[in-house]
């Protein structure tokens, strides 16, 4: 007769197993001082890239009065002449052609590439239409605005201040060459008051 006892082994497949410890990778993490230092060319990697491309200005003088003052601090762009021109009635920061290593100069476009700039009786004709200029700060005296034609070639610009009779343009240096010109004004943003974003006027022919 056969016998049977109360224990049995059990089938290979389900013999216990015991557990052994794998390696875990190990995550490098580097020191704090390298995070820092990582960071902080991060940043001025970033500031440097925004410098160039929407550098900022102050307003130094009172040639573009009443539109800016003294002391006023703008936010230009230079992206848009990347893909286009000056535009009439554009605000520009410029290298005065007169002096290319100066302070730049910020002053309101009046003529573009072959257009035509007369100065009669101290008012302003392009192509032959007299201006209607809402923005000036005063009438041009005639000794500031003497008779004279200007006739724009390729890649040239006349620009004026706003504060015709306190301003150092193109009346003085002629017309401004394309490669002077480092951007357009975008946003005033100093002092908070003022903040804004700064319009362009429509001339005859637009």
């Amino acid at each position: 007769m056969a016998g049977y006892t109360d224990t049995a082994t059990p089938p290979e497949s389900l013999a216990p197993t015991t557990a052994t410890s794998l390696p875990r990778p190990s995550l490098h993490r580097p020191g704090r001082l390298r995070e820092l230092l990582e960071l902080a060319v991060f940043v001025i990697a970033v500031y440097a890239l925004v410098e160039l491309a929407i550098p900022r200005f102050m307003v130094d003088g009172r040639s573009m009065q009443p539109t800016f003052h003294d002391g006023e601090r703008l936010i230009v762009s230079r992206i848009n002449y990347l893909f286009g021109t000056p535009q009439r009635g554009d605000i520009i920061v410029f290298n005065s052609p007169s002096n290319p290593r100066g302070e730049p100069l910020i002053k309101r476009v009046i003529g573009t590439p072959g257009d035509t700039v007369e100065f009669r009786d101290a008012q302003v004709y392009l192509n032959g239409q007299l201006l209607d200029e809402p923005y000036i700060n005063e009438p041009c005296r005639p000794n500031m605005c003497q008779d004279a034609i200007y006739e724009l070639g390729a890649d040239e610009y006349f620009v004026m201040g706003d504060n015709r009779n306190h301003s150092n343009d193109s009346r003085r240096f002629g017309p401004v060459p394309f490669d002077n010109i480092i951007g357009d004004v975008l946003i005033r943003y100093w002092p908070p008051s003022d903040w804004g974003i700064v319009s362009r006027i429509g001339y005859p022919g637009e």
